[in-house]
């Protein structure tokens, strides 16, 4: 007789059901993994309340932790309870992009929780390459932000920003909180994040930015630029994806400044004079980012990420998540973001 699980099944726009469906197995170079904590990202929203879902059924879900359950043939290094995350991505591993260890830039990957069965489910099968190990003192609901912390480590190294430098970060959310907090593991001189939700600032502060601006506040860009000097910042990171943010930083940018920009946005995002004028007499350095992977895969990003929450440099704080709900109430979950500005912080999907 087959194994099942309960999972939430997205079955078509609108429509995510708590069901009971068939257990994966692991197959060669494998492990299947209990699922502990997984939660909604912001492309997971498009994919159950809008057109973005590659295909129908399909359990999401890429931010996640849990268990070894069992492994498949071949697996050496793993073992039934180990504590481990998991990184979504699987590149082809045969075009030129990953020979040069480029895996985020790779198009011809798969990716759990999009492409293929993902994590919002008791179970998830992820190839063990893919497989993170963590300390068992992480507690699963931290290490279900592996991912997001990643990505932000992902943009810190691209940016390439030395030591010393006062540090912009557009937008307090997750994406924005880890960034901040690599920066000063990476040796910024002063870390400063902007965002217009009181308590995604505290927030900011109690993880240990030096400075915080309310961007509801007319004066707040006057008084950030005071802040250094008028001089501007030397680093720069524009974390959620929104037109608004995505001006501010060009505005904060000192010159000859580097700026990264790791949101992605869902509207058109126009190129103003303004903008152009700024990044013209600045001569800043501007720079995207892309998921999270490096050689050898998955990455010194999920490496160093594992070294930090384990040790406690990378820092972790309840307010973090904003609501936490169990798989059966998968469907009241997304509704929340039917209303904008409703969801501040991470939905978590928590299994006992």
């Amino acid at each position: 007789m087959k194994k099942t699980m309960h999972a939430a099944v997205l079955y078509g726009k609108n429509d995510i059901r708590y069901a009971e469906i068939e257990r994966p197995e692991p197959g060669p170079g494998e492990v299947l993994i209990r699922v502990r904590a997984a939660g909604i990202c912001g492309s997971d929203i498009p994919r159950v309340l809008g057109d973005g879902a590659h295909f129908f059924p399909i359990v999401l879900g890429h931010e996640f932790s849990g268990t070894v359950e069992e492994t498949g043939e071949g697996v050496t290094g793993f073992a039934a309870g180990d504590t481990v995350s998991g990184a979504p991505l699987k590149p082809c591993m045969k075009c030129p992009d990953c020979a040069r260890g480029n895996y985020s830039l790779c198009k011809h990957y798969s990716f759990i929780g999009s492409r293929e069965q993902g994590s919002f489910a008791e179970y998830v099968v992820i190839p063990a390459a893919n497989a993170v190990k963590y300390s068992p003192s992480v507690p699963f609901e931290q290490a279900a932000m592996f991912e997001p912390a990643t990505v932000s480590l992902h943009g810190v190294l691209l940016n390439g920003c030395p030591p010393g430098e006062d540090t912009a970060i557009c937008g307090g959310g997750t994406i924005g909180l880890f960034a901040a907090q690599w920066s000063k593991i990476f040796g910024a001189r002063r870390v400063a994040v902007f965002d217009l939700v009181k308590e995604r600032l505290e927030l900011a502060l109690r993880l240990g930015a030096d400075a915080v601006f309310d961007t509801s506040d007319p004066g707040y860009l006057k008084k950030a630029l005071e802040y250094t000097g008028g001089a501007g910042f030397g680093c720069v990171y524009e974390t959620a994806g929104s037109p608004v943010t995505m001006r501010m930083a060009f505005e904060l940018a000192a010159n000859r400044s580097n700026v990264c920009f790791i949101g992605t946005p869902h509207e058109d995002a126009v190129f103003t004079p303004r903008m152009w004028e700024n990044l013209n007499r600045k001569e800043f350095r501007l720079t995207g980012s892309w998921m999270s992977y490096s050689a050898p895969f998955p990455g010194k990003e999920w490496r160093l990420t594992s070294d930090c929450f384990s040790d406690g440099r990378l820092k972790f704080d309840d307010s973090f998540i904003f609501r936490r709900f169990p798989l059966s109430d998968c469907a009241a979950a997304f509704d929340l973001f039917r209303v904008p500005g409703r969801v501040r912080g991470k939905i978590m999907f928590v299994m006992s």
